[in-house]
C-alpha cells in the first residue's frame, strides 16, 4: 500500500530536475501521473532546457513502476496549453488529487530590454498561477496543491545578488510566491483543499550547474568552473553541504500530497540545510 494509492498528480516541469525525481517518487507511492514540461528553449535561458527525450524518461520511469502516466509538452506561460493538457490527463485518468506547480527557470540573456525579468516572471510566477488557475475546477475535498519556491526569495538581499534582471525576476517571482502561497490557502481551506509552498536550497539540476550561476558563486574568477563553484556553493547553508538531491525535496512533496498533511496548508516550507539561520529574512 502506497501513500497516494489511487490518487492523480499533475506535475510541471516533469521532464528531469526536481519534476522528474517527483514524478517517480509519487508514482512509487501509488499515484498516477499528468506530466507536462515546455520541452524547448526559452530565449533568454542561456543554459539548455528539457527536451521531449528528457520526458519519455520520465514516462518510462513513471511506467516502470506500474503506474499510468500522461505526458504532455505544455508551456505553463500559456492558459490554454495548460488546460489541453490537463484535459488529456482527465481523460485518461478520470481525476486530479494533487498539484506540483514545479516548473521554473532562471534567465539571464536579456535579447530586448529586461526580457529576462519578463520570461522569469512570467513562468516562475504567473506560470504557477496558471497552473493553479486551470487545476482547481478539478480538485475537490483533501486535494494537495504544492508549489515550489525557493530559498533564494526568502533571505534578504539576494534579490539584488542576484545580478541580472533574470536573477532578479526569479527571487522576485519567489518572494512573491510565499504570499501568495499564504493568500489562497486562506480560501481555499473552507473546501478543504491544502496549498503549501517547499522553498529549497542549492538543488542539483541544471538550475544551479550552469555557467551563470558559477560566476554568481565565484565572481572572483572570470570563468569558473563547477568544481569551482563547488567551493562556494556550501556557504548558502549552515550544514556544510554543497546543495541537496531532487529526492530530497520529492521526499517532503509526497508528505505534502499525501493525507498524512492533512490539516497543513499556508506553510512556507524551508528545505535549506540550515540557510535561513544564517540570514535574515526578506520579509
Amino acid at each position: 500500500m502506497g501513500k497516494l494509492d489511487g490518487k492523480v498528480a499533475l506535475i510541471t516541469g516533469a521532464a528531469r530536475g526536481q519534476g522528474r525525481s517527483h514524478a517517480v517518487r509519487l508514482a512509487a507511492e501509488g499515484a498516477d501521473i499528468i506530466a507536462i514540461d515546455i520541452c524547448g528553449p526559452i530565449a533568454s535561458v542561456r543554459y539548455p532546457l528539457a527536451t521531449p527525450d528528457d520526458l519519455a524518461v520520465t514516462a518510462k520511469e513513471v511506467e516502470a513502476l506500474g503506474r499510468r502516466i500522461v505526458a504532455v509538452q505544455a508551456d505553463v506561460r500559456d492558459r490554454a496549453q495548460l488546460r489541453a493538457a490537463l484535459d488529456q490527463g482527465l481523460a485518461a485518468l478520470g481525476r486530479l488529487d494533487v498539484v506540483c506547480a514545479n516548473a521554473g527557470i532562471c534567465p539571464t540573456e536579456d535579447e530586448t530590454l529586461c526580457s529576462s525579468f519578463i520570461d522569469a516572471m512570467d513562468v516562475d510566477l504567473v506560470g504557477v498561477q496558471n497552473t493553479v488557475a486551470v487545476t482547481l475546477p478539478q480538485l475537490g475535498k483533501g486535494s494537495s496543491i504544492i508549489v515550489t519556491g525557493s530559498t533564494a526569495g526568502m533571505i534578504k538581499g539576494t534579490t539584488d545578488a542576484m545580478g541580472s534582471p533574470g536573477g532578479v525576476g526569479y527571487s522576485l517571482a519567489k518572494q512573491l510566491i510565499a504570499r501568495y502561497i499564504e493568500v489562497l490557502a486562506l480560501q481555499l481551506a473552507p473546501h478543504l483543499i491544502r496549498l503549501n509552498a517547499v522553498h529549497p536550497t542549492n538543488v542539483n539540476t541544471r538550475l544551479l550547474h550552469n555557467e551563470d550561476i558559477y560566476r554568481a558563486f565565484r565572481p572572483d574568477l572570470e570563468n569558473p568552473t563547477r568544481e569551482d563553484a563547488e567551493l562556494a556553493f556550501p556557504v548558502m547553508q549552515a550544514m556544510p553541504i554543497p546543495y541537496i538531491e531532487p529526492e530530497d525535496v520529492s521526499a517532503l512533496i509526497v508528505y505534502l500530497a499525501s493525507d498524512e498533511s492533512r490539516y497543513m496548508t499556508g506553510l512556507n516550507i524551508r528545505l535549506d540545510a540550515g540557510a535561513m539561520l544564517k540570514a535574515p529574512p526578506a520579509f
